[in-house]
């Protein structure tokens, strides 16, 4: 599954594809349904084989290099327009979930493009062929979960793990070595930087403060059969036994570090940790280094850079969206060097800059204006109420010289059930994968009107789904879930999916329905719009 680490295309001598047709996602294995569940409900209402289209594509690719290599961008732009000219005009419902939101993003603005780089449909493309868009649990402004998962290939569950077998993921356990082939592995991948926060501080918060600020309980437990319907309905949480987190600290080293004032923590500029060390010294640790690497089987960018370097690291202290990027520059230089060719992550001062017509910025919201398509429609459809990696508490560890250096500190609780703090991770409201924050504010504040991200005010609707477990085993994966993944068994969400295919506009489904404080916290963000 590994790609090459210089080109992020193919490696010498394997091919992996991704497949064709309805069956490419319908289940993940046998009896775990992905797109299943929505496809016999769509069938239901007349969709078949020749009116539904699954757009798979490799999301282990750059998204403009799935046309480099496989022309998937034309083939989507070709399947869409055949539909269109099929059906008497009637256009397309496109549903992409996940980083498929991301790729559809960059599909708007490559499909408007002229040749060589985009796909010369013109301005008018999407006004012309595109009904609504129904984004299912989208990352739009990235996932603090994708920066563990390049920093040290952990998220809260491989974390917990750990805990209950220290050292085996990270020794030569029957010539495993796990978590070093997972970083080399999907450190090839380029999609993967796709999901890096984007927007900053301004987005994501700072060193003391954060756009949630006090306002999830991350204890509440969640009703089975949930049947709210409306936000008056839900229950009050008390926040007075609740601690203030600030989310805006994506990686702080210690949870003394994370909880302190940012005037009560001594950093250590990062550049001036490392050159401050004298010549000689270099020249030692580059020859242990090199030492050091004939005994590790699994070459991986930490094996260059050095125990000067990983101590800076730490020094530094804390980390924000602002400074996330330069901390993964400095660990990783290669993959961010291939990745900053496919990717950018600000927030344009002037979208009229020809620089913005370049590839690498049509998957960030922030940095793309949405089709001239007024009678287009978007939907934001993502899971509530279940506590979601927001920030991390890290430590330097003590492995081996052939070990991953850093690790999420699961020694760090924050004392209390309702605390937000839990095994080393810092959780807000989201779908267990997606923050809130990042699901919903383009469709809140970005796009919400005519903004110059949105600049023909394409109606913008915002569809939360509040998490409720299953309530027996009939209900298999539950029917009201919120999860990444189950919602897309969540019968309101299916059938507003349905209505919407059946022709029902924005309006009609009833407008956003809304259990977060979204807009509350976009309130708080100082977005020039």
């Amino acid at each position: 599954m590994s790609l090459d680490n210089e080109t992020g295309l193919d490696p010498p001598g394997i091919r992996v594809r991704p497949v064709s047709g309805l069956v490419a996602a319908d289940y993940f294995a046998a009896g775990y349904f992905v797109w299943a569940v929505l496809i016999a409900n769509l069938a239901q209402i007349g969709y078949e084989e020749k009116t539904m289209y699954m757009a798979a594509y490799d999301w282990r690719l750059s998204f403009q290099n799935t046309e480099v290599r496989d022309q998937t961008l034309s083939r989507i732009k070709s399947n869409i327009e055949l539909m269109v000219a099929t059906n008497g005009g009637k256009k397309v419902v496109v549903i992409p979930h996940s980083m498929g939101v991301l790729y559809f993003l960059h599909f708007m603005k490559w499909v408007e493009a002229p040749p060589p780089m985009g796909g010369g449909g013109g301005s008018e493309w999407c006004a012309k062929h595109i009904k609504a868009v129904m984004n299912i649990g989208g990352p739009f402004l990235g996932v603090p979960k994708s920066v563990s998962g390049l920093f040290s290939v952990e998220a809260r569950d491989i974390a917990i793990a750990r805990t209950f077998a220290p050292g085996f993921l990270d020794k030569d356990v029957f010539g495993l070595q796990t978590f070093q082939h997972l970083m080399r592995m999907t450190r090839t991948w380029d999609s993967t930087m796709s999901m890096i926060p984007k927007g900053g501080e301004t987005i994501w918060g700072g060193l003391d403060w954060s756009p949630e600020g006090l306002s999830f309980n991350c204890g509440a437990k969640t009703l089975r059969n949930n049947s709210i319907n409306n936000t008056d309905q839900i229950p009050n949480i008390n926040l007075a036994n609740m601690k203030n987190v600030n989310y805006g600290r994506i990686i702080s080293f210690g949870k003394d570090v994370a909880e302190a004032h940012s005037s009560k923590i001594e950093r250590v500029d990062l550049l001036h940790g490392v050159y401050m060390i004298i010549v000689d010294q270099q020249d030692s640790m580059k020859a242990d280094m090199l030492a050091n690497l004939t005994n590790c089987d699994i070459w991986i960018e930490y094996h260059d850079i050095g125990d000067h370097r990983i101590k800076a690291v730490a020094d530094y202290k804390v980390y924000t969206a602002g400074s996330i990027l330069d901390l993964l520059h400095f660990v990783s230089p290669k993959l961010m060097a291939r990745g900053g060719a496919h990717f950018s992550y600000g927030i344009a001062d002037n979208l009229d800059d020809p620089k913005y017509q370049h590839y690498k910025y049509w998957s960030n919201p922030l940095e793309m204006k949405l089709p001239d398509a007024p009678d287009m429609e978007i939907y934001s459809m993502y899971g509530v109420g279940i506590p979601t990696e927001r920030a991390y508490v890290y430590k330097v560890t003590t492995a081996t010289d052939c070990s991953i250096p850093f690790q999420i500190d699961t020694s760090a609780e924050g004392g209390s059930e309702d605390s937000c703090l839990k095994g080393g991770v810092f959780s807000a409201d989201g779908d267990e994968t997606v923050p809130v924050l990042s699901a919903g504010l383009m469709a809140a504040k970005g796009w919400r009107g005519k903004t110059r991200f949105n600049p023909s005010g394409i109606p913008t609707y915002i569809r939360e789904y509040s998490h409720a477990p299953p309530a027996n085993l009939l209900e298999g994966r539950g029917t009201q879930s919120g999860a990444h993944v189950d919602i897309m068994g969540n019968f309101a969400l299916i059938e507003d999916v349905i209505r919407v295919a059946a022709g029902a506009t924005g309006k009609e489904l009833g407008g956003d329905h809304v259990y977060s404080d979204i807009f509350k916290w976009a309130e708080r963000i100082n977005l020039q719009l």
